[in-house]
């Protein structure tokens, strides 16, 4: 079994590459044997190229605004212009915004769907053209616990997150004919940048650590193995799932 997994060969983009768990799964699919192409807003993220250039892959970063809807387009081009093709796409830049309900800006609501939605429509529309004529492909977005769930103060993350699911599902149906696999991941409570807030607010972070059986907030690098997972040959028949990693929040 051991060989289904291997990304040897493979050419992987992974978006929001920079921190939290982009750059944990960007490292676990070159220990794979991935060469990784990464996708960042600002700064190239050095120490990551680094990790993964260790492991004996190859790394290419590429800045992208994915808030700007012609930066998302061109970004998409770039990569089916590659020397090497796009054998998988991991669409997992997501950005959050909080407010209470009555004070949520537009703005706000457009920043959020513009990264967490609309940027993954357009860049999987461009590389499964390519994936289509090569009757090859995997794409994984990452969901969220609030695919499922409303949450708090976060609504144009909640319907972001609903909207991924939803892309998930149809992406899988129009897709898998063609020898594309779509599926996502949906993370539970990880300690992230996004979610740095919520672990500074005492009486929050007792609560959702009092939820989670496991005990403990999820590391980026918890997700690593799923990602390798559904990158590889041996998730070729899995499609429009979305594979909650959790630590069994949702079993509660």
């Amino acid at each position: 079994m051991t060989i289904n997994f291997s990304l040897a060969g493979k050419q992987a983009v992974v978006t929001g590459v920079s921190t939290g768990l982009g750059s944990g799964m960007a490292i676990g699919l070159a220990q794979a044997g991935a060469d990784i192409v990464g996708v960042y807003n600002s700064h190239m993220p050095d120490e990551i190229a680094k990790t993964i250039e260790a492991t004996g892959r190859k790394f290419v970063g590429i800045q992208a605004n994915l808030a700007d809807t012609d930066a998302t387009k061109a970004l998409g081009e770039k990569l089916v212009s590659l020397d090497q093709p796009v054998d998988i796409l991991v669409n997992n830049a997501g950005i959050i915004r909080r407010n209470d309900w009555p004070d949520f800006s537009e703005a706000d609501w457009d920043d959020v769907m513009n990264v967490n939605l609309k940027s993954i429509f357009l860049l999987s529309q461009i590389v499964s053209r390519q994936m289509i004529q090569r009757k090859n492909g995997k794409i994984i977005h990452i969901a969220s616990m609030l695919s499922y769930q409303g949450g708090i103060r976060v609504p144009s993350y909640t319907a972001s997150k609903h909207g991924v699911m939803g892309l998930t599902r149809i992406m899988a149906n129009e897709l898998a004919s063609h020898g594309i696999c779509v599926n996502a991941i949906a993370p539970g409570y990880m300690a992230t940048d996004n979610t740095q807030a919520l672990r500074d607010d005492e009486e929050r972070n007792t609560a959702i650590l009092a939820r989670i059986p496991a005990g403990r907030w999820g590391d980026p690098s918890d997700l690593a193995g799923t990602a390798v997972f559904l990158a590889s040959d041996a998730a070729n028949y899995l499609n429009g799932t979305i594979i909650n990693v959790d630590g069994g929040w949702l079993s509660r």
